[in-house]
């Protein structure tokens, strides 16, 4: 483990936040904040999802044995990660009246929803069973991002800021996985 390579990059990455913060702060209209609160969720939710499989791809390239435990919080960071980066845009662009507002349901949506949990599942095993075998993260985030389109949009404009509440908390859900991936307390 390496470690930190350069706090010039850190430091970077502040600064360049920072800014991007500071421009959205000031540019947002209070009406526009769950809008916002819903991208930012789908960012730190994409950010997890990323993490959790470089993660899984540097220890493989170490040669590192990865426990049952972080194997099963991989999986979680690609699930909750996924679902809240699409069910998050999905909300903002509701919201942001980039597509239609209203319920977008479909015959057997609820069906359809299961098998693609069931999806997400059975690769979640994969992954837990076959710790150096890299293919199954990747489908894995896919499919839980499809979760993700198909869980908000049958969820109608006037009910979008409790999505997006909960949306919120699968991106805590999502780091606090990441945060067992990297064994990193502050995340958890």
């Amino acid at each position: 483990d390496k470690g930190i390579i350069s706090f010039t990059w850190i430091l970077i990455g502040l600064v360049l936040g920072s800014l991007i913060g500071m421009v959205m702060a000031l540019r947002v209209q209070m009406t526009g904040m769950p809008q916002m609160v819903a991208l930012l969720n789908g960012l730190g939710g994409a950010a997890s999802m990323v993490v959790g499989g470089a993660e899984q791809i540097n220890r493989v390239y170490a040669g590192q044995t990865i426990d049952t435990a972080s194997l099963i919080a991989i999986a979680a960071s690609a699930i909750i990660g996924g679902v809240t980066l699409t069910g998050s845009l999905i909300a903002w662009a509701k919201l942001q009246e980039v597509m239609s507002g209203k319920s977008i349901v479909f015959q057997g949506q609820q069906i359809v929803n299961l098998a693609i949990f069931l999806v997400c599942i059975a690769l979640s095993a994969w992954i837990v069973t076959s710790p150096t075998n890299l293919f199954p993260y990747w489908p894995l985030a896919l499919v839980a991002c499809l979760l993700g389109v198909t869980l908000v949009l049958p969820i109608g404009g006037a009910d979008m800021p409790v999505a997006i509440a909960l949306l919120n908390s699968y991106s805590g859900l999502a780091a606090a996985a990441t945060g067992f991936v990297l064994n990193n307390a502050m995340l958890i």
